[in-house]
């Protein structure tokens, strides 16, 4: 399977998160951590910047605007949460976007190669996705360690 369609199906693994409680979602994974509702808008937030920023620039030997600060980047998506009356709403929405963002990532040509400021390497598509993948991968761990 390619890492564009395993991208595509952490949208199950999260909608599995609305049989959940919502006092669960919104409690801290550990002190001074998330909670899973941050960490699905965390989700949900660089799935906005990438579709926003950078899929509409994505063509041979373009160069793409540098990542935000991330945590900059991160204190905005946690802002943004506040628009939401519950989990079920973000997690909707991540939805919406990921299908989005993954529709266009495959209408790109697969072989083209472009780079993203202050980086060194030049990214496919594919490539650029598995950095986001394995990002994903890495909280939802933490979900699923929080849910035992």
């Amino acid at each position: 399977m390619n890492k564009i369609n395993q991208y595509e199906d952490i949208i199950e693994k999260l909608f599995e998160l609305k049989d959940y409680p919502e006092k669960i979602l919104n409690e801290p994974i550990s002190e001074g951590k998330w909670s899973i509702r941050e960490i699905v808008g965390h989700l949900f937030y660089w799935d906005k910047f990438i579709l926003e920023k950078m899929v509409p620039l994505m063509a041979n030997e373009m160069v793409l605007p540098p990542f935000p600060n991330h945590d900059l980047h991160n204190k905005e998506a946690v802002a943004h949460l506040k628009k939401y009356k519950n989990v079920r709403e973000i997690i909707d929405d991540f939805a919406k976007t990921r299908k989005q963002l993954v529709k266009e990532l495959k209408e790109l040509d697969r072989d083209i190669e472009f780079h993203i400021e202050n980086e060194p390497n030049s990214f496919s598509p594919e490539k650029f996705i598995e950095i986001f993948l394995e990002h994903d991968i890495h909280h939802l761990n933490q979900v699923k360690e929080k849910l035992r």
